[in-house]
């Protein structure tokens, strides 16, 4: 563990809204946050003089201002690091998330051209990190006040990962909240009959066999933390619409990305692509060999 959590900064509302989940984050994980804004064309540091709007270097300063504001308003005793750094933002936070336990993006909100959604920067972090990358839209950047929602993981049950199982549970407990545990699967071809339709019967049993492989999956989890509550479901549909529909009022949506360090250039697949674009909580996408 390092014990840092980076947030990049850039001056957006989603970006404060980065920043202020983080803050929560490294509060509850007693963490260091790590403010981050990269620029190539930064000024040498430090100047001589107070930052005037003329100086090349003022917006980026104000930026972080802004963002050590928020964090303070929030927690006013957390440990703060500001780092202006002369260079490509993408080399940037890559180099930062190899130093850090997590690292946290601000995600733009929907709009008509969706592949823009959290623009090239945050797809290719996303693909790219050896940490776990949490992505967050404008105003879920979480609340100090009320009860929160449980925290959700995708289970994949062919070859689980004990990385994403180990971030959601110990997610859950820190939170105080429940954990669910959604595993998505179509039905397969003996459940439907020669006219197209479903037979009920065998529709049950393949649900009840996905059931079984995911308790137990999730067995020896529910025997390291006993006191966490688990609610295990199982949709028989594809994976990305069975998360989504599952993480209403979720506090955070965890799933995995295999962690392919040889060709084809790393990606983030569908289901990790759905979600990320549509969920209404936090993502953490978590990465695993």
């Amino acid at each position: 563990m390092k014990d840092v959590i980076t947030a990049g900064v850039d001056g957006t509302p989603e970006s404060l809204s980065a920043v202020q989940w983080a803050a929560q984050e490294a509060h509850t994980r007693q963490a260091r946050l790590r403010l981050l804004h990269a620029w190539v064309l930064l000024a040498p540091e430090p100047v001589p003089h107070p930052l005037t709007e003329e100086d090349q270097n003022y917006w980026p300063h104000r930026m972080m201002d802004e963002a050590e504001a928020a964090v303070r308003a929030r927690c006013p005793d957390l440990p703060v690091t500001r780092d202006l750094v002369a260079k490509d933002p993408y080399e940037a936070l890559k180099d930062a998330a190899g130093q850090s336990d997590l690292l946290v993006l601000g995600s733009r909100n929907l709009g008509p051209v969706t592949r823009y959604v959290l623009g090239e920067l945050g797809l290719q972090l996303v693909a790219h990190t050896d940490c776990p990358t949490v992505l967050v839209r404008t105003r879920q950047g979480g609340s100090t006040a009320g009860p929160a929602g449980p925290v959700v993981v995708g289970v994949g049950l062919r070859k689980p990962s004990e990385a994403v199982l180990a971030f959601a549970f110990d997610s859950a407990v820190r939170r105080g909240v429940p954990l669910r545990a959604v595993h998505g699967r179509h039905l397969p071809s003996f459940a439907y009959n020669r006219g197209g339709g479903v037979e009920p019967y065998a529709a049950e049993e393949a649900a009840q066999v996905a059931r079984d492989e995911l308790a137990k999956t999730l067995q020896p989890w529910r025997e390291k933390y006993p006191d966490l509550r688990v609610d295990a479901r199982v949709e028989m549909e594809s994976a990305a619409p069975a998360l989504l529909r599952d993480t209403a009022g979720a506090a955070l949506l965890v799933v995995g990305r295999r962690h392919r360090r040889v060709l084809p250039a790393p990606r983030i697949g569908h289901v990790v692509q759905a979600v990320v674009h549509h969920a209404p909580c936090p993502v953490a996408v978590v990465p695993y060999e």
